[in-house]
């Protein structure tokens, strides 16, 4: 066989087979489609199942996509929203507050006091008045060597070592150490120059007289605020206002050169003149001091007085206590007795019930009672001191001369009970006095509907009743000042301007009752209980009065007195009264006559009182 004939047989043969593949192809072709045929009419359902999730799937991660799209882009928008809100809050709505919330923990704002006004007596002589001081405090923060510090802190300032570290060593910008401390000792510790160890303006309180009218004074506390006596009672005049400088601190409490300052000027506080006189006071002080060792009382107080105007010039309980050493100090030796208590005032209130019989003109000095030795006041008995067991006639002169508690319940009915009530009043037993002090005693006096049998005639000889000093002071100068009463007071001047206080005066009895009242007890002192009173020379006129206390359980205690005296000199136009109380005593009412003359002698020689003629 040729080769062409191979040739032509072999490519026959690749037609063939390339004719056999094209036919399976289209058989293989025309099977699937038979099988797809079957599969979709068999097995749609499924088919669509998978279809269907498919799809799901494919919308699945679209919406998963979208929804952490839409998430994402939430949250910045919210957070976008709450900037502006709050950017807003900031530069608009609130701006004024954040700036001053800024300021606060920026700034600091250091308090200048104010000098705090002089106080004077009647003469012009300084008792109490204000001095520049330095507050001491640390900034912690600040301090480079804490051993230094604390060694100057104790070396100058006489500090606890211990006390001063601790300090030193708190977290914290601000820390005082100690306040009003002397100008001289600041200096020196300033001159050091340790870093961290600070100061700042302060004013403190000074008393050039030491404790003289302490208790009338009073005191101030270390933000120079009066807390008691006159410097509480007066203390919107005499403060004035504070000011105060603001400077810019740093972070560590430093302050930043040429950073923000302002200050406001303190205005002073204004002066104050009393009517007191350091001479008669300090006289009153030394007198009670030794009559109360003498009568061996718990306290005892004096106050003498101008009873044509009211003005006091001298004040004092005693014991009394230091103002600059509060430390010792006991509170009930702060107080002013004259004004804060309250007790029976005994046989001087006899003045005052003979007042109200002259004022009605039902009785007069030479009217005559026969006095029996025992009188009843309701279910008790009543005597005499001098324990008499026969009666006896007595005008009412005599009864005053000789302090008789019997006569004086005769005096009493013959007033009677309404028209007692009316002249309480009348006095103003019971009410305040006006005085310009604090904490002052409006005492206890029944109401008139409040009587019982024996309240009128226990209150004719000084019981049952309780009066401050002050107002048997106020009711006093009814008599010696021809029945116009006086309110006691301690202000004489503000400012330079004398104040008015005659407005305040009140007449209680006529003038001709307030006569004759004042010559009964010229009497009393002349020839009677208050005999050892006489000052030679001058005229006095007064009354003694021993009043038993009241008890705690009730009743009176046997050796537990209030003994007193008050009497006034010159009775014709009289400049000066004295009141003394002494108070827990077993004594009777002539250990408060020592104390009387001694403070009525001083009186009489600064005053210039003339002898009579």
């Amino acid at each position: 066989m040729s080769r062409r004939d191979d040739y032509d047989r072999t490519r026959g043969s690749d037609a063939q087979r390339r004719a056999r593949l094209r036919q399976a192809g289209l058989e293989a072709r025309s099977m699937r489609r038979e099988r797809g045929v079957a599969e979709r009419g068999d097995t749609g359902k499924n088919s669509r199942t998978r279809d269907t999730r498919a799809s799901r799937e494919t919308d699945a991660i679209t919406t998963t996509f979208l929804t952490r799209r839409s998430a994402i882009a939430a949250v910045f928008g919210i957070t976008g929203f709450a900037a502006v809100v709050r950017l807003l809050d900031y530069q608009l709505m609130n701006a004024e507050k954040y700036r001053q919330q800024a300021d606060i923990r920026r700034l600091s704002n250091i308090t200048l006091y104010a000098k705090r006004g002089t106080i004077y007596d009647r003469n012009g002589n300084v008792l109490a008045a204000s001095e520049e001081c330095r507050n001491v405090y640390v900034n912690p923060k600040l301090i480079k060597n804490k051993d230094k510090a604390v060694a100057a802190l104790v070396e100058i300032l006489g500090e606890d070592e211990a006390r001063v570290r601790e300090i030193c060593n708190k977290e914290t910008t601000f820390a005082y150490i100690r306040r009003q401390v002397d100008m001289d000792d600041a200096q020196k510790l300033e001159d050091k120059g340790i870093a961290g160890i600070e100061f700042e303006q302060a004013m403190k309180r000074v008393y050039p007289y030491g404790k003289l009218a302490s208790q009338v004074l009073g005191v101030v506390n270390l933000d120079n605020e009066g807390i008691s006596g006159l410097e509480h009672y007066y203390d919107d005049i005499l403060k004035g206002t504070n000011g105060s400088i603001v400077r810019e601190r740093a972070r560590d409490g430093s302050f930043i050169a040429g950073g923000a300052y302002k200050k406001e000027p303190a205005v002073d506080g204004t002066n104050l003149i009393l009517s007191i006189d350091t001479t008669i006071q300090a006289s009153a002080e030394e007198a009670m001091e030794l009559g109360v060792a003498e009568a061996q009382a718990k306290y005892g107080s004096a106050v003498v007085c101008d009873p044509t105007t009211g003005e006091i010039l001298a004040a004092c309980s005693y014991p009394t206590y230091d103002q600059q050493d509060l430390a010792n100090a006991r509170y009930e030796d702060m107080n002013l007795r004259i004004v804060t208590d309250a007790y029976e005032p005994g046989s001087v209130f006899k003045t005052l019930v003979a007042g109200m019989g002259c004022d009605m003109e039902v009785i007069n000095p030479d009217t005559n009672f026969y006095v029996p030795a025992v009188v009843k006041a309701g279910d008790d008995d009543v005597h005499d001191v001098d324990n008499r067991d026969f009666g006896m006639d007595m005008t009412l002169r005599e009864i005053l001369r000789r302090s008789s508690n019997t006569g004086m319940i005769l005096v009493g009915q013959t007033i009677g009970a309404d028209h007692f009530a009316e002249y309480l009043k009348a006095y103003g037993i019971g009410e305040p006095t006006g005085i310009d002090f604090s904490g002052e005693s409006t005492g206890i006096v029944r109401a008139r509907e409040n009587y019982d049998g024996a309240s009128v005639a226990a209150m004719s000889f000084g019981q049952a009743l309780a009066v401050s000093p002050v107002q048997m002071l106020r009711a006093e100068t009814g008599i010696a000042n021809k029945g116009i009463m006086s309110v006691p007071h301690f202000l004489k001047a503000q400012a330079g301007e004398e104040i008015d206080w005659s407005k305040y005066q009140k007449r209680a009895i006529s003038e001709a009752a307030a006569e004759q009242i004042s010559s009964m007890m010229q009497t009393v002192v002349a020839e009677g209980t208050g005999a050892a009173a006489q000052i030679e020379g001058y005229t006095i006129a007064g009354k003694t009065g021993t009043a038993q206390r009241a008890g705690v359980g009730g009743g009176y205690e046997k050796g537990n007195n209030m003994a007193s005296f008050l009497g006034f000199v010159s009775p014709e136009d009289s400049r000066a009264m004295v009141y003394i109380t002494l108070d827990g005593t077993a004594n009777m009412s002539a250990f408060a006559i020592k104390p009387f003359r001694t403070i009525m002698q001083s009186a009489i020689d600064v005053l210039g009182i003339e002898r009579d003629a």
